[in-house]
């Protein structure tokens, strides 16, 4: 893989504590796309260089890792250390303070990930712990804890999910020909990669001319992964009757319209099991506000250019994923992955920050974060 700002981060903690924050970050990675609004968090317990308990936290509702872990190790986590990836919570919430838990199971030393990302609660737990004598080491692996979580840590700050825009292209820019083929840009191993990705997020979106043109299933294709809530933008419900995403046997579809859209086709709709829901005005903005409302921590854009351009330019989209094929299709009509944002001058192009290239089977992926605009309404 290529970074291309990368810098050396200053590394927190010993080899074995980093190599034990990792096996967090697997733990907590079983619970792929099912914990929100909560963060993914994994738990394990060490004595005397041995792992004497593990959790993840599986959905919100459940108990925390910690709990998990606490109660695999039993009275064995007595002055033991426990390493989490994410600060043990301070608060009631459905379940009780985490922190609380540690202290009472009387464990010696605790190795956190990263702060909690609330301003409100963050590092609360911490001084809870350090306050009834515990040693706490934080700040192990937090790149990579943070990256797990950076849907739950946009969610929290922003009051908003991540949105995610993701693309496959040719080299010549092209997201289909100009009769609007687009089966396939990329290769099996691409498209592994976003079956990967829609199993990490709570919902994908596309609009009404991607159901109409390539008839998708935007699942994971995986047995047993998730599947995320499959999201049709369509104002005018001008949709076909018979679509694989109307087959919500598998994975739930939700058709988003405007006000007073065609009732019969909304009728045909909900006869298949589709929730339909009116917003107005059905813009990207104020479905990412809706959606922050569902509890969603992260959200991916899979649609056309027009729409993908609503999206960039009303801040519903945080991180680009750019796949592209070594192909040429050629068209001067052919459609691309990004319509028109009104710019006209190169200086006014978005560039990507912290950018990572690597290759996938013969494609190439561009991963990178559009420049965070600061506004007073998040």
């Amino acid at each position: 893989m290529i970074k291309s700002d990368s810098h050396p981060q200053e590394q927190i903690g010993t080899e074995f504590d980093q190599a034990m924050m990792r096996r967090c970050l697997e733990l907590a990675e079983r619970a792929l796309g099912r914990t929100s609004p909560n963060p993914m968090v994994g738990a394990v317990i060490v004595k005397d260089g041995e792992i004497i308990g593990e959790g993840f936290h599986p959905r919100a509702g459940e108990p925390h890792a910690e709990v998990f872990a606490l109660k695999a190790a039993g009275v064995n986590a007595h002055g033991a250390t426990i390493y989490v990836s994410l600060e043990p919570c301070n608060h009631y919430g459905r379940t009780p303070p985490c922190s609380e838990a540690l202290v009472a199971a009387g464990v010696a030393k605790v190795v956190v990930g990263m702060v909690d990302p609330n301003p409100l609660v963050g590092g609360g737990g911490i001084a809870k712990l350090r306050a009834a004598g515990i040693e706490v080491i934080v700040g192990v692996e937090e790149a990579a804890c943070r990256r797990l979580n950076e849907g739950f840590i946009h969610r929290i700050l922003y009051k908003r999910p991540l949105g995610i825009l993701k693309y496959a292209m040719t080299l010549d820019g092209k997201i289909a020909t100009t009769t609007g083929h687009s089966a396939w840009v990329t290769n099996q191993e691409a498209r592994s990669v976003v079956h990967q990705l829609r199993a990490a997020c709570d919902a994908v979106i596309v609009g009404g001319n991607t159901v109409r043109l390539d008839n998708p299933r935007l699942t994971s294709h995986q047995q047993e992964a998730h599947n995320p809530l499959r999201i049709v933008m369509s104002r005018t419900l001008n949709l076909p009757a018979q679509a694989h995403l109307w087959q919500t046997e598998e994975a739930p579809t939700l058709v988003l319209t405007d006000v007073g859209a065609n009732a019969v086709s909304k009728e045909i709709l909900i006869k298949q099991g589709v929730e339909v829901i009116e917003i107005s005005p059905l813009t990207p903005e104020q479905v990412m506000s809706y959606l922050y409302e569902r509890g969603f921590c992260s959200v991916l854009w899979e649609c056309g250019g027009t729409l993908a351009a609503n999206a960039i330019a009303q801040g519903a989209v945080q991180k680009i994923l750019a796949f592209i094929a070594p192909k040429i299709i050629g068209g001067s009509d052919a459609p691309t992955p990004v319509g028109d944002l009104g710019f006209t001058t190169m200086t006014e192009a978005l560039s990507l920050e912290r950018v990572e290239v690597r290759v996938v089977g013969a494609d190439c992926l561009i991963e990178g974060y559009l420049p965070q605009k600061i506004t007073s309404s998040h």
